[in-house]
């Protein structure tokens, strides 16, 4: 430090913050969890009954309807609970939506339970990064901050939320910079990191140290079959657009059912969860105890072809409906299956040793993940997190990658960023400019001096032209009334020879920043 300057504590209040943070949304997720699977044990316990004493299925009906009305009445209150809750964060970190969050908070908690512990194929991830982020923004009101500030501490809150859910700090961590916030942005990733370990050594305490889907290994493979997981990473692409696409257009069939008020169209799932629940139990639920036991799935092809299909067709049906539960270990969980049938036919045809099936189911899971949420980061570092070694990072990259290549080339998007856009106005797309200039990509940081400032607020280097701004996987063309936020990159167009002067200059307003941008005022 220069003598004279002061002391820059602004990363140090914020991961103090964090901390904090981390420490409320540790308990409410973990409560949230906790309540899930009791009321899923008793669930389980109860289908087992019904299929002895059939009766019982009546007041069972009664039980789902209630759960249908108190739901519906929850959404219509609040229709911002509906769902996942990761596109609704995404919307609101990008400035796009804005939520109330006490209303969220135990709308979404009470909600979520009574979903996910009923047997739905639904997910507990993406409520927890929602509730999280709500703890985050409440955070923020009580202490007074605003813009950048507040955005921090709701990303950080978001993370914790995953990281109490899933017991992976880190990989969290990532998940809410790589798809949630779109920005690297040191002041983000600090912050979110100390609310997650914070959220996940409170978890720990609820739960121990085991991680949610803890899988064991019997060796590495072998690099002599790394040619099979080219295959496999092309098949996951393939079906993680299938995925995409009956998860995205679900809504269009619930359309068709004139006679439901769509607030109540959860009755549907709920309905049809009952015989599935009394023949195969065993598959309810988010995912857990399918990851967990697909050793005693795939003793049979046809077995594991039928789960796939069920739980494809039924997680689409359940996210539909608009209930608060998410994809996001439904996803893992497919991959899973695929992951363990693919290797089940390796295996029959003699290309590899039985051994290396669960490999594959957790080579899979990433690779799934990594297609359909196109976080292909996240989806290595989640799986090597709960796997627990390092050994696995290259086949995990390397399914991951072509499977995320091939949902590109097929135009996918990010599924929440897909779903964000059923909420909010599609914004233009970026019109093609001449090749024969050279683009520059620079990105807005938190705390940046562009940030929540207007193109026409600044005076651009002469040699340069703001040709657009790409925000997470859109391109905006750029006015002067134009809102620049954090997350954001700027596409410049310049010539070759002006390109590092240009670069320098721009990059001077786009990373300087200053306490009162990151404090007090926003």
């Amino acid at each position: 430090m220069k003598k004279g300057e002061a002391l820059d504590l602004t990363r140090f209040k914020f991961i103090a913050k964090g901390l904090f943070v981390g420490i409320i949304v540790g308990f409410v997720v973990s409560l949230f969890r906790y309540f899930i699977e009791l009321n899923l044990h008793f669930v389980l316990i109860a289908y087992k009954y019904m299929r002895e004493h059939i009766f019982f299925i009546i007041p069972w009906i009664i039980l789902s309807i209630l759960i249908c009305l108190i739901n519906g009445l929850l959404i219509k209150k609040e229709p911002n609970i509906k769902g996942s809750g990761i596109p609704q964060v995404e919307g609101q970190l990008a400035g796009e939506l804005e939520m109330n969050w006490w209303s969220v908070l135990w709308r979404k908690w009470v909600g979520g339970v009574l979903s996910i512990s009923s047997g739905l194929f639904l997910g507990r991830e993406g409520p927890s990064i929602q509730l999280g982020a709500a703890v985050g923004q409440a955070f923020a009101e009580k202490t007074k901050h605003k813009g950048a500030g507040r955005r921090v501490l709701i990303a950080g809150g978001a993370a914790a939320g995953l990281s109490a859910a899933f017991n992976a700090p880190i990989a969290s961590s990532l998940f809410v910079l790589e798809e949630v916030y779109h920005n690297f942005s040191p002041l983000i990733w600090t912050t979110a990191l100390s609310s997650a370990i914070t959220s996940d050594f409170i978890s720990m305490n609820f739960f121990g140290l085991t991680p949610v889907l803890h899988l064991r290994y019997f060796e590495s493979f072998p690099i002599k079959y790394y040619f099979l997981l080219i295959f496999l990473g092309i098949i996951l692409g393939f079906l993680g657009k299938l995925y995409s696409y009956m998860t995205l257009n679900i809504d269009k069939v619930y359309l068709k059912i004139k006679k439901l008020p769509q607030y109540f169209d959860s009755i549907v799932p709920l309905i049809l969860v009952i015989p599935i629940g009394i023949f195969w139990p065993e598959v309810l639920g988010g995912g857990n105890t399918v990851v967990l036991g697909i050793s005693h799935f795939w003793s049979n092809i046809w077995i594991l072809i039928v789960l796939f299909i069920v739980r494809l067709v039924f997680s689409t049906i359940s996210y539909g409906s608009g209930l608060p539960g998410g994809i996001f270990l439904p996803i893992l969980t497919l991959g899973a299956v695929l992951g363990a049938l693919f290797g089940k036919i390796c295996v029959l045809l003699g290309l590899m040793p039985k051994c290396l099936i669960i490999n594959c189911v957790i080579y899979s899971m990433a690779g799934y993940f990594a297609c359909i949420g196109k976080a292909p980061f996240t989806a290595i570092l989640l799986i090597t997190e709960m796997v627990g070694s390092l050994s696995h990072l290259m086949p995990l990259a390397v399914v991951s990658l072509i499977s995320y290549t091939v949902v590109d080339i097929l135009h996918g998007r990010p599924i929440y960023e897909a779903m964000l856009d059923t909420l909010i106005p599609e914004p233009e797309k970026e019109s093609q400019l001449s090749s024969f200039q050279d683009k520059i990509e620079i990105p807005v940081f938190a705390g940046s001096l562009l940030q929540d400032k207007q193109v026409r607020d600044f005076q651009w280097p002469k040699q340069s032209l703001l040709i657009a701004i790409r925000r997470g996987e859109k391109e905006l063309i750029p006015h002067g009334d134009t809102l620049i936020r954090s997350g954001d990159t700027l596409i410049i167009l310049t010539s070759h020879e002006n390109c590092a002067w240009v670069r320098h200059q721009i990059e001077k307003i786009a990373k300087k920043s200053s306490e009162k941008e990151t404090t007090g005022k926003i």
